[in-house]
């Protein structure tokens, strides 16, 4: 991660997990959004005196932090939603990037003629994918409508596969290599077709093992291997590891029920949220780490430093104004899809074009740029890094923290919370209705106060789900679940207390805490619903 070896290293990284967890939980209870807290205290601990200077290597990012993140992005993705929604996620994740990486690239390259286009081009690619996580992480945090998560969600899984094909192509013309239409066609077709073959070939190797696999443990273990493998393999063979990371997540994300049992999935679930939440707190941690290394590595003249970081700021937030409008109204009138997904208001472009907070893959990116150009052409990287930076602190600490309010402004209606509780419920009915079915099909055997019980369960399961939908203040669930919780509680009292007492070992004690703890875990489940 930061050239940290042995126990010093150890030391460095417990401690920065145990940073993320504080402010992970200050940032909860004081309703702050907490990627933005995580920056700004990383800003801070960069000037603290005798802290550690941790320095952000490009692989860490693009091979050891973005596949899994993305992964488990993409495993929660809903595959129905994404494909309806492919059109602007398309228009976001492609034509935005381009156009966005091109103005920038020509606006640098205005204010700082004797630096190729080239070069400037490459700095636009840098800035412009938004971040996978911090787009996701603010739209759910403030509730906006379910097709706007989705839209984000689709343009981060897919931009930063965009950006990182155009990055190598205008670096590799910066650099004096041969680049022609013929070459970057090459490119974007090994890039795309490769991701999508290899993860598609991932996803079947993968989705085959968790099939043959009946042990929870073994499945998390494949779980873990494999985006990095899939991530890996794309790589060596110069294919899009993005594009190969989404496309195998996507599939066995849609696929779930179907590959692992229910042990393996309530696991594997538990575990990726907390390998999520480390992950993603310790990237914006690292991300504010790195100011007082980028600050020590400029040297480009303090005026010259402003106005450039100035304009490439406002283009970066402008282009996006400029792009989404146009996408959202002008491609329908182009496309000829206004009667199947008529044009939303207004405030709908204004909110997702403020939505566009950049993160750790700009830095990544802006830290693998070249150190030297062809012919020995003038080039300061000090200078392009620490746009790079600027760029993600902008836009991830202002639009971040004034995205709520312009949410609350704009009064975008969220979604009707009735409605997906109507269908909630008539679904669950016609799902109680075929459980009872094959209750009776199969009860032949079965003693009857078991058959009495299990409809029971299927009835109780309707009648909750219908519920939901009244207004009373305690409804006969929620009396269940208050009640049932105080019972299993005395239920542990006198199992732990059977165990001091020395009555039964402590294996009797584990076993009984288990059945107890996946009963409360479902109340949780139910409260929370």
């Amino acid at each position: 991660m930061a050239r940290l070896v042995g126990v010093t290293g150890l030391l460095v990284i417990v401690g920065l997990t145990a940073i993320v967890a504080a402010v992970s939980a200050a940032s909860r209870r004081y309703g702050v959004l907490a990627p933005i807290a995580l920056v700004v205290v990383g800003l801070g601990l960069s000037f603290v005196p005798g802290f550690p200077e941790i320095h952000i290597e490009p692989e860490f990012v693009l091979v050891g932090v973005l596949p899994p993140l993305l992964y488990v992005a993409a495993l929660e993705t809903s595959v129905p939603a994404f494909r309806v929604n492919l059109r602007p996620i398309l228009l976001l994740a492609v034509g935005l990037v381009i156009f966005t990486a091109v103005i920038v690239g020509v606006v640098t390259h205005l204010l700082l003629p004797d630096v190729p286009l080239a070069i400037c081009l490459a700095l636009g690619a840098v800035v412009a994918p938004p971040d996978a996580i911090a787009a996701t992480a603010v739209a759910r945090r403030i509730g906006l409508p379910r097709r706007l998560v989705t839209i984000l969600e689709g343009e981060s899984l897919l931009n930063d596969a965009t950006a990182l094909v155009l990055f190598k192509v205008t670096v590799a013309a910066a650099i004096g290599t041969a680049v022609g239409p013929l070459a970057v066609s090459k490119e974007v077709l090994l890039s795309a077709g490769g991701g999508v073959l290899v993860g598609a070939i991932g996803a079947v190797v993968t989705g085959y093992l968790h099939r043959r696999t009946k042990d929870p443990l073994l499945d998390n273990t494949i779980s873990v291997l494999a985006p990095f493998i899939v991530a890996a393999v794309a790589e060596r063979l110069h294919a899009s590891a993005v594009v190969a990371v989404v496309v195998t997540g996507l599939y066995l994300g849609h696929r779930l029920t179907t590959l692992m049992s229910a042990a393996s999935r309530l696991q594997m679930g538990a575990f990726w949220r907390v390998v999520k939440f480390l992950l993603e707190g310790l990237v914006f941690l690292l991300v504010g780490l790195q100011l007082r290394e980028v600050l020590a590595a400029l040297h480009t003249p303090v005026g010259t430093a402003v106005g450039v970081t100035v304009a490439v700021l406002l283009t970066v937030v402008l282009t996006r104004f400029a792009w989404m409008y146009p996408a959202t109204y002008l491609a329908r009138l182009v496309t000829g899809v206004r009667r199947r997904d008529p044009a939303p208001s207004w405030r709908v472009p204004t909110l997702l074009s403020w939505a566009g907070m950049r993160g750790v893959v700009t830095l990544a990116t802006a830290l693998a740029l070249p150190t030297a150009l062809a012919g020995g052409a003038p080039y300061p990287r000090d200078l392009f890094v620490w746009l790079a930076f600027a760029v993600i602190m902008v836009t991830l600490v202002l639009q971040g923290m004034t995205l709520p309010a312009m949410a609350r402004a704009l009064r975008i209606p969220p979604d009707d919370r009735t409605q997906d509780v109507l269908a909630e419920a008539t679904v669950q009915q016609a799902a109680s209705r075929a459980a009872l079915v094959k209750l009776e099909e199969h009860a032949d055997s079965a003693p009857e106060y078991v058959v009495q019980r299990l409809r029971g369960l299927a009835e109780q399961r309707t009648n909750t789900a219908w519920e939901r939908l009244g207004t009373n203040r305690e409804t006969p669930s929620g009396a269940y679940v208050r009640l049932r919780r105080i019972m299993l509680e005395a239920e542990r009292d006198v199992f732990r207390r059977a165990r001091d007492d020395g009555r039964i070992p402590e294996e009797v004690l584990v076993r009984a805490q288990r059945e107890l703890d996946l009963e409360e875990s479902m109340l949780e489940r139910t409260e929370e619903e």
